[in-house]
């Protein structure tokens, strides 16, 4: 049994996330999780909010909420959508929490201690009319870089250069709007990343099966310019984690707090101490996930994400993992993706534009959604979003494919044999063939699968499914039915266990319809089809007894998509 650490890049606080970051990261962590857990592999898949910082001290002013309070109730809104869309996290934290606090504050003493944390006195932009500093996403602007209007102080979200705050162009406070900006000096501590340049840079060249899009952003960010630099790594906020040295006080850093950048990624390990904590495990349990000393030297560590975070777990929290001359767990591959664009535009959760995942919801099951995103993931290039090519493939791959395989095969078996799976005699040559076929394209979708090429993965195994749609065409028992009844119960019986094979298959993919095809099945034999493919495949016996299931996926009209279209198209407030 192979064992699996996987994480999804932890979504901000700041409210409900939108369609492209669900399919830039969470979902196809699921996706993998679920299919490692299908191959019978030991998984454990963390994802948490991350809620320090600008970003969750703005939404909760704007909500009107101490920002703890606000903290508390998005991540139940959060936890509660991703089981909407059966995201299967073994724990779901809160960067938040006191293990965030105590490992946070634990790695900047070890960092401290290796030298490689620096007091620097910068000059940071300060408001008069808001009576502090502004940090980060306190302050909009032009970006330098590439003219964009709404660069925020950290990061432009149109050419996703990093930036700091004096860097924009005719910023402005998001607090209140003032432009009557003064530049101060306040100190703060930097992470010393260039001293770490050339380990960085003999690691990633050492991740020589990464990704192209991960490990091009990795490596301008390593020589571009003057190469990598140190970076800030606390802040003057009241929310967050307090700057310490381990469990002690950090002379001349009263009052500042830890960059949400410095303590999210932590959270992931962080995730593991609270998931050991909530299942009542000893208080170390989770280190054979996370120390290589514990027993993680045999774990393979996977992290998803969205490309605009690819340059701090490239650079930055491994830095922080090596630097602290500890046993931890690096990532051994970075699945990063590219955006997903919305119908002719950006999806933006700051803007609201787009469809959210609490809205996905309202109008359609999970399923709907899970497969368009993850069958046009955005992976080599963006993808756009438009509501033609979803309704187009919602009702080709899903109804028309899937649905109708099932629904035909055993409604025929209904009225011909009742609701049992019928006996028949051997399989004959054209079985043998379809058998062999679906072996080879069994094979792919698994290698496709083990690589995590999600797009392919879809194509794969909307193949497979469309081969018991050539097979039931091709056999045609209800013609058979009538010359040879006991051929015709044969090809009846193989159909009935080809939906346990899309069952387990899609699962996946499509959780809920897989679990409904299993129901109907009436079995809860959902191993993997490993070795022959042929005995895999006999596993539901004669006699076995099923239900029709309901109808697996409804087609969307022209009207429901038109009605969606126009709801959608303007801006979510």
């Amino acid at each position: 049994m192979a064992r699996h650490l996987i994480t999804s890049a932890i979504p901000y606080i700041n409210g409900i996330k939108h369609l492209g970051n669900l399919v830039g990261s969470q979902l196809p962590a699921d996706l993998y999780a679920r299919y490692q857990r299908g191959r019978g592999n030991e998984v454990m898949f963390l994802c948490a909010t991350d809620e320090h910082g600008t970003p969750a001290e703005l939404a909760a002013a704007k909500a009107g909420k101490p920002v703890a309070d606000y903290c508390a109730e998005m991540h139940a809104v959060q936890a509660e959508i991703a089981r909407g869309f059966r995201l299967s996290f073994d724990h779901f934290g809160r960067s938040s929490s006191p293990q965030n606090h105590r490992l946070t504050q634990h790695f900047a003493g070890r960092l401290a201690d290796a030298g490689l944390i620096r007091v620097v006195s910068e000059t940071q932009v300060y408001s008069p009319a808001d009576g502090r500093f502004l940090p980060d996403r306190y302050i909009e602007g032009t970006c330098p870089n590439c003219g964009f209007e709404s660069a925020r102080g950290d990061q432009c979200d149109n050419c996703t250069k990093q930036l700091d705050p004096v860097d924009l162009i005719n910023p402005r406070s998001t607090i209140s709007g003032s432009t009557d900006l003064e530049q101060r000096e306040t100190k703060h501590l930097y992470l010393c990343q260039s001293q770490m340049r050339q380990q960085l840079q003999d690691w990633i060249d050492s991740k020589t099966h990464w990704p192209i899009l991960t490990t091009s952003i990795a490596k301008k960010w390593l020589n571009d310019g003057d190469g990598l630099q140190d970076r800030g790594i606390t802040r003057d906020l009241d929310w967050g984690i307090p700057v310490k040295k381990g469990d002690q006080d950090w002379p001349g850093m009263e009052g500042k707090v830890f960059y949400v950048w410095f303590d999210a990624p932590i959270e992931y390990i962080a995730c593991g101490a609270e998931w050991a904590e909530t299942q009542g495990l000893q208080a170390d349990a989770w280190e054979r996930w996370w120390r290589t000393d514990k027993g993680a030297d045999d774990v393979t560590y996977t992290q998803f994400m969205g490309k605009d975070n690819v340059p701090f777990h490239t650079l930055s929290f491994p830095a922080t993992i090596l630097g602290s001359q500890e046993p931890w767990k690096l990532v051994d591959y970075i699945k990063s993706f590219n955006y997903l664009n919305y119908d002719g535009g950006q999806f933006s959760t700051s803007r609201g534009r787009g469809v959210f995942m609490d809205q996905a919801l309202e109008i359609l099951p999970a399923d709907y959604w899970r497969w368009w995103l993850l069958s046009h993931a955005p992976e080599s290039s963006d993808a756009e979003f438009t509501w033609e090519n979803f309704q187009t493939s919602v009702n080709k791959d899903l109804a028309d494919v899937l649905g109708n395989f099932v629904s035909r095969i055993t409604k025929f078996c209904r009225s011909k044999f009742g609701e049992a799976v019928p006996e028949g005699g051997a399989w004959g040559e054209q079985e043998a063939a379809l058998i062999e076929t679906l072996t080879t394209r069994l094979r792919a979708y698994q290698t496709f699968m083990d690589e995590m090429e999600v797009r392919k993965s879809a194509q794969e195994l909307r193949a497979i499914w469309v081969l018991g749609n050539e097979y039931l065409q091709s056999a045609a028992p209800w013609v058979t039915f009538k010359q040879d009844p006991d051929r015709a119960a044969m090809q009846t019986r193989l159909g009935l266990n080809l939906i346990r094979l899309y069952a387990v298959l899609s699962a996946p993919f499509i959780p809920d319809a897989s679990a409904a095809m299993l129901a109907g099945l009436q079995t809860d034999d959902a191993d993997w089809p490993e070795g022959d493919l042929a005995a895999w495949l006999s596993a539901l016996p004669a006699g076995h007894a099923f239900t029709v299931p309901e109808v697996l996926f409804t087609k969307i009209t022209d009207e429901q998509r038109a009605d969606w279209q126009t709801r959608f198209a303007g801006i979510r407030t």
